[in-house]
């Protein structure tokens, strides 16, 4: 008997009840050679709507962003992983020219772009464009590293694709209230590790600075109020984190 070809490129989800999200996500993906949902036990239909859409799912214990991203490259056979989050969906114009993509030999990642609904609205000021994630992986050639925020460490050469993942990011106050106080926390963590000490001013001054950053330097103008709560809530998280990266100071 013949060995089982291996498939030159399979979409991976990473998930954890993301039962709202997962079936369009899956049908975004049907052009790819096998798609996998990498399920960190999820609680809700996850799992079931996952196989009633056609998908592999493996499950995987969840440490960190950057462990389960690297089980995943591990696990799932493929010449090239494309990484797609359950809230993104793929294009039949990025399908194309992604399949175009890794017929190159020269390159072993490619940056892959984020158009951001941010409340329901496209956002390309801020920041949030054109939001480069490098998510094509040539199979062994690239290892995820750090918590939160993961980055890639990718042996070899990288490219920049154009055409965007569609990134339904943060559908309401609430949600990004939830997920930014999630990594204030970590960010602070992290600058104590490092040794960093904030004077009694420095949230403030980290909130001007970030407010500017954002709505001057990074356009925010360019989006109207809604970049203009967009980059005053930025700023405001810059704030905390400061803060509370003095109040692990004075408990350390």
């Amino acid at each position: 008997m013949s060995p089982t070809p291996v498939p030159d490129l399979v979409a991976v989800i990473l998930t954890k009840d993301e039962a709202r999200h997962i079936q369009d996500c899956i049908a975004s993906l049907i052009w790819t050679d096998e798609v996998v949902v990498f399920d960190a036990f999820s609680g809700d239909a996850t799992v079931p709507l996952a196989q009633e859409a056609g998908a592999r799912v493996i499950r995987h214990p969840f440490r960190n962003y950057a462990q389960q991203r690297n089980a995943a490259l591990e696990m799932v056979e493929a010449r090239w992983i494309f990484f797609v989050d359950a809230d993104e969906r793929a294009t039949p114009a990025l399908a194309q020219e992604v399949r175009q993509a890794i017929r190159r030999a020269d390159v072993n990642g490619w940056w892959v772009p984020r158009h951001n609904y941010i409340f329901g609205r496209l956002t390309l000021g801020a920041g949030w464009w054109p939001d480069y994630q490098m998510r094509l992986l040539r199979r062994g050639k690239a290892r995820y590293e750090r918590e939160v925020h993961e980055i890639v460490v990718l042996e070899g050469q990288a490219g920049h694709l154009k055409n965007p993942l569609i990134h339904y990011n943060y559908d309401s106050v609430a949600h990004f209230h939830a997920k930014q106080d999630r990594y204030t926390d970590y960010d602070a963590q992290v600058l104590y590790r490092q040794g960093v000490r904030p004077r009694w001013y420095t949230p403030y001054t980290q909130f001007l600075r970030h407010f500017w950053w954002r709505f001057v330097t990074l356009g925010g103008y360019r989006d109207g109020l809604h970049g203009l709560r967009l980059s005053g809530l930025m700023a405001y998280y810059e704030k905390e984190k400061y803060r509370r990266l003095r109040r692990l100071w004075a408990l350390g």
